[in-house]
């Protein structure tokens, strides 16, 4: 005798099957609404047993970002206001060539190394380290341009390539060609434009020339020749890729 749930099943399995179907995904849902609450009476037990570490590690937090907004509002803004206002009257001795009144200040006003020391924090003072490296470079004291040149973070377009090609310009200066080459290089993928990256990539070739490398410095100066064409670089690149390729090929 074939019971009611089979004969059902045989005149309208369709229904059937739906209905069992249905019956396990409501099981699925009720298993997974008992271990959603599972999972919550557990993180409330979490909270309730770690409520005063909790409080203190929230508490600490709300610390740093008060703190830290504090200390952008009250002490670097002042003190970025000051360094720009000290930054004119070096930049002003910087364009006038009065390299030492430039970096050690005139006595009434700070010079870079000064701004440097004093407000190193603030955008103004990390760009003292720039014109301090230029300084010292201009000055023939290239192992100090160096370091000044190297403490400059920025990522201007512009100032950024300036500041590692001048490291480059340092290099080269010290008879280290190699670590010349290779700050020109960096110069010249620092921010591409249609000027600072011809102007280093040329140098970078330059230099590559003077090592002996000929293959690399033909590479570079068609880099120039091919995405650079507009450049003050390009006008004379040609003669130059002749006689890289010339010297490569000898």
């Amino acid at each position: 005798m074939i019971c009611n749930f089979q004969k059902n099943l045989l005149l309208h399995p369709q229904n059937e099957i739906g209905m069992a179907k249905k019956k396990d995904i409501e099981a699925r849902g009720d298993q997974r609404l008992e271990n959603i609450e599972e999972t919550l009476t557990k993180t409330e037990q979490f909270i309730v047993g770690n409520q005063k570490y909790l409080s203190i590690v929230i508490g600490a937090v709300v610390i740093i970002i008060l703190g830290f907004f504090g200390y952008q509002r009250y002490i670097i803004q002042p003190k970025t206001i000051e360094a720009q206002e000290q930054m004119f009257v070096a930049q002003r001795f910087f364009e006038s060539d009065s390299l030492d009144k430039a970096l050690y200040g005139d006595g009434n006003s700070l010079g870079f190394i000064d701004i440097v020391d004093d407000y190193g924090s603030t955008k103004p003072g990390n760009l003292a380290n720039y014109y301090a490296g230029i300084c010292f470079l201009k000055k023939g004291d290239y192992s100090q341009a160096i370091d000044y040149l190297k403490d400059y973070s920025g990522d201007s377009q512009m100032v950024g390539p300036m500041s590692t090609g001048a490291i480059g310009d340092a290099y080269l200066e010290l008879g280290e060609k190699e670590k010349s080459a290779a700050y020109y290089l960096e110069a010249a993928n620092q921010h591409d434009n249609e000027f600072t990256t011809p102007l280093f990539l040329y140098k970078a070739g330059m230099v590559n020339e003077l090592i002996g490398d000929y293959d690399e410095a033909v590479h570079i100066y068609n880099r120039i020749k091919d995405n650079y064409s507009k450049s003050t670089e390009a006008r004379t690149i040609d003669k130059n890729i002749g006689r890289a390729t010339a010297l490569r090929d000898k």
